[in-house]
């Protein structure tokens, strides 16, 4: 039996490296704490029997020998190219298998929504997670077949046009799964805390 494989796309935690919008506002180094957190606690709410938690960390070496992360994790490098290219390549290196890939920074992922998603890859080819900003927050194949040979390609990434511009690079039978945010700016952080995702003063 195939088992289905969770991506999980991680950046060192170091100032002015993640979150860098964040940053801005709150601080480098804070911004760089609070996804050091957000990772750590996202790792521990996912970790399920019925998928394989996989990290594919950035920088490529640093990643790979980083004490940040569990060491009991799988690790994969991202490689280069753009945020299409290296989700395109995780998607293609993964095990046989229904994969999907999710960044680090939507507090609202629960066991629940992940286990939506390979539902929904058992009865359709292809699955994504809508953001409110026009962008997402999962996206992944059931890979019966090779992925489409313009997966995320002609994308305009961090644009309210993402999810669009990649559902068309998608299978035509992709469903859509529940809405979740991310945290790029101080306000995220803030709405995400009033609904107790996330710990922020």
């Amino acid at each position: 039996m195939r088992r289905a494989t969770l991506v999980i796309m991680v950046k060192e935690p170091r100032p002015g490296r993640v979150k860098t919008r964040l940053g801005r506002e709150v601080g480098m180094t804070r911004a760089a704490w609070w996804f050091r957190r957000q990772t750590s606690a996202l790792l521990r709410r996912l970790d399920d029997p019925r998928w394989e938690c996989v990290l594919a960390v950035s920088p490529d070496a640093e990643g790979l020998r980083s004490r940040v992360w569990p060491p009991r994790l799988p690790r994969l490098p991202q490689g280069r190219g753009d945020l299409g290219a290296r989700m395109a390549r995780l998607l293609r290196g993964a095990p046989p298998g229904p994969a999907i890939v999710i960044g680090a920074d939507i507090p609202g992922i629960e066991r629940r929504h992940v286990a939506r998603a390979f539902a929904a890859l058992g009865r359709h080819d292809g699955v994504i997670g809508p953001a409110p900003d026009g962008g997402y927050w999962l996206v992944g194949l059931r890979r019966r077949a090779a992925p489409p040979p313009g997966l995320f390609r002609g994308v305009e990434w961090s644009s309210g046009t993402a999810l669009a511009d990649t559902v068309r690079t998608m299978p035509r039978d992709t469903a859509r799964i529940d809405t979740l945010a991310d945290v790029d700016t101080l306000d995220d952080l803030r709405a995400a805390a009033r609904q107790g995702r996330t710990d922020w003063a």
